[in-house]
């Protein structure tokens, strides 16, 4: 049987690394084609030594003469930029693109990858929250499949399994409701970076544990699940699960809902875009029921964590302002990591964006474009 070539757009970061351990379990099943990293080079070369893809591609240009000289005794092609970044998925032996890069950054090689006709296994939710409309239209022209590795969204599409023809009522999607679940607006006042950075049961990169913790995260998943399900705003519901054991739920118009459980694992979510429609073995840690014996629900504050009702404010209004929500986050995250603002200040930064950010109803992708840019200079320019 044919292995699955597949392209890893981000494989130094988190979600990246954990797929190659899928891939390295499974070598008779999947190849490495291509390694894509911004700035860890040394990281990349380890990889790129273990893995020998066709091709590697460094986003950071100052980096590309380390990479060259360090892989200059293998046969792998080495490329520098964003341009070969967004060219590397077009390559004709790919069967799956990877979509692990963090941000706004994951758009144009994510449209370009489905313009060729890649599979596109979507980590990075920031694609459909900035553009789900155009991403969505650009799928079904060129009969793409997006098949979701966020494990909540990878949840979602695996209680839908079986299902087609069967009316959704309800989406319920899962929050752990991270390290500041418990705390009083007064606590989250002072809340620091380290503090922030300490995720009560995933690792994931520093950005998305910051957006995690603020359910920034989980406001965008909200977003990422209307594009990717067919729901609307009023059928997505988010539920506090501090556990983390059930990823998600479906509830169906007869009332019974599905729900996907299973150990914290973002390799789970990741080996079932490799493999689907199938199953295959894996060595990951199984549940314990002998152990789990308390799952508890609550309902998300929406007054401690505003982020998640600007989130669905955005999506309601539609248009641009999801894309201005995204961009004005990412400078807030960038922000609050220097220690620039507080915990509290990124929700009032990001609504005063959404303000005064100019509206478009029906966005181009060049809307896109000029919208982050200009989201970005207003929300820079209420970080004093």
């Amino acid at each position: 049987m044919k292995k699955k070539q597949i392209a890893i757009l981000g494989s130094t970061g988190s979600i990246g690394t954990q797929a190659l351990e899928v891939i390295a379990a499974h070598p008779d099943l999947y190849e490495v084609y291509a390694l894509t990293a911004n700035n860890k080079v040394e990281l990349l070369i380890e990889q790129a030594r273990r893995f020998q893809p066709e091709a590697v591609v460094i986003v950071n240009e100052a980096k590309y003469n380390l990479l060259k000289e360090a892989l200059g005794d293998l046969p792998i092609k080495v490329y520098a930029g964003v341009d070969a970044l967004c060219q590397i998925v077009e390559s004709q032996p790919i069967d799956i693109v990877l979509t692990a890069m963090v941000g706004y950054a994951g758009l144009k090689p994510t449209i370009n990858a489905i313009k060729a006709s890649k599979a596109i296994a979507l980590a990075n939710k920031e694609t459909l929250v900035v553009a789900g409309e155009l991403i969505n239209e650009l799928a079904q022209q060129y009969r793409t499949p997006i098949l979701p590795v966020d494990s909540e969204h990878s949840a979602v599409f695996q209680c839908l399994a079986g299902e087609v023809g069967n009316k959704i009522e309800k989406v319920i999607l899962t929050a752990s409701g991270g390290p500041f679940r418990t705390c009083t607006l007064e606590q989250l006042k002072s809340v620091t970076k380290a503090q922030a950075l300490k995720h009560p049961n995933w690792e994931m990169g520093a950005k998305i544990t910051i957006d995690s913790a603020s359910m920034m995260n989980k406001g965008f998943e909200v977003i990422e699940a209307k594009w990717l399900f067919g729901v609307t705003p009023a059928q997505i519901e988010v539920v506090v699960h501090p556990q983390s054991v059930i990823h998600s739920m479906v509830q169906f118009e007869d009332g019974s809902i599905k729900a996907q459980l299973g150990m914290p694992d973002m390799r789970l979510p990741i080996q079932y875009a490799f493999s689907y429609p199938d199953r295959i073995h894996s060595s990951f840690d199984r549940l314990d029921f002998k152990k789990c014996t308390n799952l508890t629900f609550e309902q998300p504050d929406t007054i401690r964590f505003r982020n998640l009702a600007l989130a669905y404010k955005a999506m309601e209004q539609g248009g641009n302002m999801p894309c201005i929500v995204n961009a004005a986050n990412e400078v807030v995250v960038a922000a609050f990591l220097k220690d620039k603002i507080g915990f509290l200040q990124m929700s009032d930064v990001i609504e005063a964006t959404m303000e005064k950010a100019s509206f478009v109803k029906l966005p181009t992708y060049d809307d896109y474009v000029a919208t982050d840019t200009e989201a970005r200079h207003i929300a820079r320019s209420f970080i004093k």
